[in-house]
């Protein structure tokens, strides 16, 4: 195990600029075989969380160790559906959330939010139901789907194979890019001048955005997270992930809570968003010394640049549904890694910006997607295959698929010296007996 993770967890930190002799700091345990999935989805969460760990005791100025524990990863990373309020569980998925069968394939949606189920119901054209989505869907190519529900204003996305997205000119601008940016954006002074604690403003919402925000609130940040008047957070997901922080809300386009937001943007250390690119282009939202980390679903660049999206909706579009079930019956991943795993990434890469501006200045500029973090889990990860591990041999039973011994040891067998025979064909002696 500890192979594979340090691999992730080089990958990552080499990715955020950190010093490689840290990496020694971590150490992993706990119990093995959780998050089970095809894709490496156990290692991807436990590098990111490694790397945040990291990043949080290299700003800290602490020695270490840093502990992963892969029992409190995996927990953390489905704490979603861990949640109970009252004992009553959590409304994680709405009805209208959830794949349906196209006339050419499948289609699935994101309904979550009041306004986005009403602009998917306008895009189809159908009352409040499931059956009238259903029958609506069914008639349609996922594709035209797609197209109709994101004109409205909604979210819904066509099942892809992973090539098909890799053909894709979105795939492709993905594809060309690093996991993550970083940039020094001038040389202005880091904004810290007084005591007290760490200012982050939070203008994220579900889920990465808040994972990661919640994450600064557990080190020590002053959260404060605002979101407009009348579309607040789902309130299980706030439940789950508000702890540590404070939320407001402010409505920007009116005069006296604009002047309220620049005055806390103004005395804010970091400014995290998590709106599609292009949202908030109408605020000035550029300080000198602030640390911004801009999350999206797709990244801000090609044809997709100004949708919205989920951790959901990324992995049917990506192909990771097809990979984690089939193009006839799609699945899922066992938890909504893209989701955690990049809110652990973000704030290890505001950590990181932090500790490198208190050395050498300069507004910092971070951006990660959920499906940037999507190609580095298909892509960058060791991934199991069985086929390395298989071998093909002639015998008198035909040619035979077998898989290799996994006793293995320096100057020992590489494999079997006799193929298996037919049974009962050999003499009932010794090799070597009559000699």
């Amino acid at each position: 195990m500890d192979n594979t993770v340090r691999t992730g967890t080089e990958l990552l930190w080499s990715a955020l600029g950190g010093d490689p002799a840290l990496v020694d700091r971590v150490e992993y345990g706990g119990v093995s075989g959780l998050l089970p999935a095809r894709l490496p989805v156990m290692d991807l969460a436990r590098a990111t969380v490694a790397a945040c760990s990291l990043a949080a005791v290299e700003h800290a100025g602490l020695p270490g160790p840093v502990r992963v524990d892969d029992g409190a990863v995996a927990t953390a990373f489905v704490s979603e559906r861990h949640l109970r309020v009252d004992g009553r569980e959590p409304v994680n998925f709405a009805p209208l959330s959830r794949f349906w069968r196209a006339a050419d394939g499948w289609v699935r949606t994101h309904a979550n939010y009041p306004h986005h189920k009403a602009a998917l119901l306008t895009g189809l054209g159908v009352p409040d139901s499931v059956e009238a989505v259903a029958a609506a869907v069914a008639e349609r190519k996922a594709v035209e789907v797609e197209t109709a529900v994101y004109a409205a204003g909604g979210l819904a996305v066509a099942l892809r194979t992973p090539e098909e997205w890799a053909a894709g000119e979105q795939g492709r601008e993905v594809a060309a890019r690093p996991l993550l940016t970083r940039e020094r954006l001038d040389e202005a002074a880091p904004r810290r001048s007084r005591s007290g604690p760490l200012r982050v403003l939070d203008l994220t919402r579900v889920l990465a955005g808040p994972v990661a925000t919640r994450t600064l609130a557990l080190l020590g940040a002053d959260v404060l997270r605002i979101d407009p008047p009348g579309n607040p957070e789902l309130p299980d997901l706030h439940a789950d992930t508000s702890a540590g922080k404070r939320t407001a809300a402010l409505d920007l386009d009116r005069p006296s809570d604009r002047r309220t937001f620049e005055e806390l943007l103004d005395s804010a250390d970091v400014l995290v968003t998590g709106y599609r690119p292009g949202a908030l282009d109408r605020f000035d939202l550029e300080r000198p010394g602030l640390v911004t980390a801009r999350l999206s679903a797709w990244g801000d660049y090609g044809p997709w640049s100004g949708r919205r999206g989920f951790d959901s909706l990324v992995q049917v579009a990506t192909g990771i549904a097809v990979v984690e079930g089939s193009a006839a019956e799609p699945g899922a991943l066992p938890a909504q890694a893209l989701d955690h795993g990049t809110g652990y990434l973000l704030a290890a890469a505001v950590l990181r910006s932090l500790t490198e501006q208190r050395r050498d200045g300069g507004s910092r500029l971070v951006r990660l997607a959920l499906a940037q973090t999507g190609h580095w889990l298909t892509h960058s990860l060791p991934r199991y295959e069985p086929e390395r591990y298989l071998v093909e041999t002639d015998s008198p039973l035909g040619r035979l698929r077998h898989a290799l011994s996994p006793v293995s040891y320096e100057g020992g067998p590489s494999g079997w010296t006799r193929a298996p025979g037919l049974a009962g064909a050999d003499a009932a002696e010794w090799l070597g007996a009559g000699s």
